[in-house]
């Protein structure tokens, strides 16, 4: 629960996504950066770590898909400030996939995945992947309610203040810088 509750792109994700669009939208950008940990959790089990160190561009690759994913959402956080507040509202499935995108572009996620869970493994306990799979999904699991949560209290701030234009307007430029100096570390981010 620790690393759960450490702030983090997914968990600015979700307090946005709470503040834009409600509890509902919350939770499903939660449940979709979940699934994408699961995905992580999967690839590492299958041997990522092997494909990394044979092939480091790789690496570089999903970094720097993460880094467009991340500035192009914060044009998008731009645009949106000088739009009412109803036209900026993602749809639960928009959150979803969304925070699935987030996550799965953010290659810090798989570096803590491969550097954390095999400390857990015991091989002599039975299938390495059903272990991964297992730890994963208590990280993702705790995840979702962390992130959910912290979604859901930024919802009840955001109901409170959505009839305020400057308001919004504030929440995208927030939203926008937030996502950019996101960019920024993962661009600069060395494979340690």
């Amino acid at each position: 629960m620790a690393l759960n509750l450490t702030p983090g792109a997914d968990m600015l994700f979700c307090l946005g996504q709470g503040l834009r669009s409600g509890t509902k939208q919350a939770f499903a950008a939660s449940a979709g950066i979940s699934t994408g940990s699961i995905i992580h959790v999967c690839i590492a089990g299958l041997g990522l770590g092997a494909l990394l160190a044979a092939f480091p561009w790789v690496f570089d690759v999903i970094r720097w898909v993460g880094v467009a994913y991340l500035l192009y959402l914060a044009a998008t956080a731009l645009r949106s400030s000088a739009q009412d507040a109803d036209s900026v509202r993602l749809t639960t499935r928009q959150a979803f996939q969304q925070g699935l995108i987030v996550n799965l572009s953010n290659p810090k996620v798989i570096l803590f995945v491969l550097a954390f869970v095999p400390q857990f493994v015991d091989p002599s306990a039975g299938s390495v992947f059903l272990q991964f799979l297992m730890f994963g999904g208590i990280i993702a699991t705790g995840g979702f309610i962390i992130n959910g949560l912290v979604g859901a209290f930024a919802s009840g701030l955001g109901q409170r203040l959505a009839g305020s234009q400057k308001f919004q307007r504030g929440i995208g430029y927030v939203t926008a810088t937030i996502f950019t100096a996101l960019a920024l570390r993962l661009a600069i981010l060395e494979k340690n």
